[in-house]
């Protein structure tokens, strides 16, 4: 039994992020509701194909190297990488870092959203995956697609797409 408990508490949980509010949510369930101390959360940000970041063309088959959260603040991974300096995202991440012991990093791929956080689940062996859904009127769904939906029915680990904005907990100030 303490393997098993031992294992729970050394997941790999990766969160898609694209600084939209549906993604801050994702980061702020998984916050409240998946991570604990020893897990570690991987931030997966997708660049679109033709974005012209640096490190792009050295990195556009393998994915970014693996950044760790002293690191995001750095003003060369936003334009390296295109990783945001985002106040609220940082917040969150600090926090699960400093009163829930989750080790935090990042990676960056380019591409397919929906192709690319599949291939992440397999290339960073994730135990979970967690989303924001957009809720894209019927039509935009049809004719785009829904990142959430391809990456439910593809993705080799649980998935979970959280609509909305998260309620707060009951002993939470927000």
């Amino acid at each position: 039994m303490s393997e098993n408990m031992e294992k729970d508490h050394n997941r790999r949980v990766g969160v898609a992020m694209d600084y939209s509010a549906t993604s801050k949510s994702a980061l702020e369930w998984a916050a409240h509701n998946l991570l604990t101390h020893g897990d570690q959360l991987i931030l997966i940000h997708v660049e679109p194909p033709n974005s012209d970041t640096p490190r792009k063309l050295l990195f556009q088959h393998t994915g970014s190297p693996l950044i760790p959260l002293e690191e995001f603040r750095e003003i060369k991974l936003e334009k390296q990488y295109g990783l945001r300096n985002d106040v609220e995202v940082l917040d969150v991440l600090d926090s699960l870092a400093t009163t829930k012991g989750v080790r935090v990093v990042a990676k960056v791929y380019w591409g397919d959203p929906r192709e690319k956080l599949c291939e992440a689940v397999e290339d960073l062996k994730l135990d979970s995956l967690v989303l924001g859904s957009r809720g894209l009127v019927s039509i935009k769904r049809v004719l785009l697609g829904s990142v959430s939906s391809y990456v439910v029915k593809n993705a080799s680990c649980p998935v979970t797409v959280v609509k909305g904005k998260p309620l707060p907990l009951p002993n939470s100030k927000s």
